[in-house]
């Protein structure tokens, strides 16, 4: 059983009207894997919160299925064992932060004695570097205060799923590093956590997993490392200085791409060729010190298949 499993989804809005009619979802499939994060990025306007409010039964999919924990999402009980950090989450202004997670626990079925409440609350203020806040009231806390106090609003019932929209929006490069570290914690312990985000070197950073949608449309999903990783190109080192010479005359029948004294870039088209190579340059007397496939990020894929899926929903 995979904690998140989406079939086929589809959502459409003002299905009856031509002109109005929008389809933010669009036959969507993919399954989330037990104990892993999950990233789910794409554009503005691309279906990603609304793929999220589907699974939280906030909305309903015009089609397809849907399942979490192993549950239709139709059955209200699984929330139970779901935590969710919304974007751009409002908490009372006259509440402090202690007063918030007691609210949520409270609304959230929390079934615990006060004393072990308040000792929960202590405890995720403490994960989430917010303690010394705690009575504080929220209308002076700046938006990585909020932040932080959302994760923790997310894990107050110690849910198996965890949803994230935007989880580092507002906050400092310490504070993100500091949340990496606790998601990185969660999914030690077995949970699994689903990350909407706009921020993609986080996202780089932290998932097991990523999907990217587009005009509704799931455009590639994959591991961070088969997204990023360009099998065609190398960086190779050598273990001396050689001329420019000996780029354009000995490894004439090679592609290089860049070259700068004992280090190149070669465009690879397979393994026979990359053999090949390996061979002419043993065949020089130079010996290879390393070989690298290179790597675009995750920005740079996600701009090429975000450009390409433009322009083909255009033809």
């Amino acid at each position: 059983m995979n904690p998140i499993e989406i079939t086929q989804l589809s959502k459409i809005f003002n299905p009856s009207s031509e002109s109005k009619k929008v389809t933010a979802l669009d036959n969507v499939s993919l399954n989330v894997e037990q104990g892993s994060i999950y990233g789910l990025l794409g554009p503005n306007g691309a279906g990603k919160t609304t793929m999220v409010k589907i699974l939280l039964g906030i909305t309903f999919a015009t089609s397809g299925e849907a399942k979490i924990l192993g549950t239709s999402i139709s059955d209200f009980q699984v929330k139970n064992r779901v935590g969710y950090l919304p974007e751009n989450h409002k908490f009372p202004n006259y509440l402090n932060g202690e007063d918030v997670l007691k609210y949520y626990a409270k609304l959230g079925g929390v079934n615990s004695t006060n004393g072990e409440l308040m000792n929960k609350i202590d405890e995720l203020l403490d994960l989430v570097k917010m303690r010394q806040w705690k009575k504080m009231k929220i209308k002076k806390y700046s938006k990585g205060m909020m932040q932080r106090l959302g994760l923790a609003q997310a894990l107050i019932n110690d849910p198996e799923l965890i949803f994230l929209d935007e989880p580092t929006d507002g906050v400092d490069p310490i504070g993100r590093k500091e949340i990496r570290d606790i998601l990185s914690d969660l999914k030690s312990e077995g949970k699994t956590i689903f990350v909407n985000s706009h921020l993609l070197s986080e996202v780089e950073l932290v998932s097991d997993r990523v999907a990217i949608l587009n005009l509704g449309k799931l455009i590639r999903e994959g591991t961070v490392d088969e997204l990023t990783s360009s099998k065609e190109i190398y960086k190779i080192q050598i273990d001396e200085e050689v001329s420019e010479d000996f780029y354009s005359t000995s490894l004439a029948n090679f592609q290089i791409q860049k070259s700068s004294g004992n280090t190149f870039e070669t465009l690879i088209a397979d393994n026979d060729q990359l053999n090949n190579l390996i061979d002419k340059l043993r065949s020089e007397n130079k010996t290879i010190k390393s070989m690298v496939p290179l790597k675009n990020s995750l920005e740079d894929i996600f701009i090429s298949l975000i450009a390409d899926s433009n322009k083909n929903s255009k033809l």
